[in-house]
This record gives C-alpha cells, structure tokens and sequence, in this order.
C-alpha cells in the first residue's frame, strides 16, 4: 500500500496544501508557470509552503553530482525544446505522462491517469506524443526523455512491454496502438536527446512525486 502523499502548490488557480493528486492537478492544470511538489507528512508540506519554490526544489534536484569539469563536458540543455516525463502509482499501476516547455516549464499537454500502466510506457507515449505536437505546429526543436528505455522504443517504433492487455487497460494499449501507428505512418525531423539528470537536475516535466 503506498504512503499517503501531500501537495503543495506554490502557483496554480489555487495555492496550498492539497491531500490528493487530483486535487492538486486540478489546480496546475493548465495553468502556465506551475509550482508544485509532493511531501510525505503534513508538517514537511507546510513548512515548505512557507519557503521559495526554487529553494525547495533545488534541495533535491541540484545536488552536486558531478564535477564542474565533467558539468560542462556535458553542456547546458539546447534551448528552445520541449521535454516529457511519466509518473507512475506502482509497476503496473496508474500512470499519467505530460510535456512542457524545457526553459519556463509551461505545461503543454498531460494525459492519463490511465490504469494498470508502467512508467516506461508512460514514457514512450509521452515522447510519441511530444513528436506529434511538435509535427502539429511545424517546430523543429529537439525532445529531451530522461529514459534510455523509450527513447530505444521510439526509435524501434514498437512499446515493448511486458505488461498484457486486461479490462482495466484497454484503454491504455489503444493509445499504445495509436502511437505506434504514428511512428510507423510519419516521419520527423526533430532530435529526442537524452536528458542529462546528474547534470541537470531533474528534467522539468517532472511530476515532483519523488
């Protein structure tokens, strides 16, 4: 059974400490700039309510894993760009996935929760879904993934799953279908790079379940 989660949002159509996901979505939903993180105990969640989002975040995401000299080996993230992520509740379990502009972390699209679903599946449609926006809009910027495995799927044009088909995802391996099909029917321009999470920090379509 999975602890209970607590989220803040520092920027949203409402500002707080919210007991739910879905509450929490409801106020990050389309709304440009969106702050948010979630918290394992009441008291942590309110005390950083207090706090700057930046400071907060930064706790977890800019610790110092690497050298300044193998920093900048690695470079900064090629900007303009779009970068997807999934989140999954468990293995399988409900998985939702969303992309954002990579530079001021706009939410440009996010789908699920979609039931019995895996964190790599998420990912795999995440990126398919990013291509498809970009091709949509005619944009040639590149897609960052912090996921080895589905950026391997896109390029295979396949999710090679292991989780099968029931009742409760059917829905989910439609979309699968589809997004194969995509792949498979269409051609792209842009580059899916890997993002660089010992670098970089956590990639900014993030979901701040961690």
């Amino acid at each position: 059974m999975s602890k209970k989660k607590f989220y803040v949002v520092w920027k949203g159509h409402k500002t707080g400490v919210f007991t739910s996901w879905e509450t929490c979505k409801e106020q990050i939903l389309n709304y440009p700039g969106a702050q948010y993180k979630s918290f394992t105990s009441k008291e942590e969640a309110e005390k950083a309510l207090k706090l700057d989002f930046k400071h907060v975040v930064g706790k977890d995401t800019l610790k110092p894993t690497l050298s300044e000299a193998e920093k900048a080996l690695i470079g900064t993230p090629v900007i303009p760009s779009i970068s997807v992520d999934a989140a999954c509740s468990g293995n399988p379990g409900d998985m939702e996935y969303r992309g954002v502009d990579t530079k001021t972390k706009k939410q440009l699209f996010i789908q699920g929760p979609f039931k019995n679903g895996t964190n790599n599946i998420g990912e795999f449609l995440a990126l398919v879904h990013g291509l498809g926006y970009l091709k949509q809009r005619k944009l040639t910027i590149p897609i960052y993934s912090d996921s080895k495995i589905a950026i391997k799927w896109v390029k295979q044009k396949q999710c090679r799953t292991n989780v099968q088909i029931t009742p409760e995802n059917k829905q989910l391996f439609d979309l699968i279908k589809r997004a194969e099909h995509w792949l498979a029917t269409n051609t792209y321009t842009n580059n899916i790079l890997k993002w660089e999470t010992k670098a970089w920090g956590e990639i900014p379509a993030d979901f701040g379940r961690k």
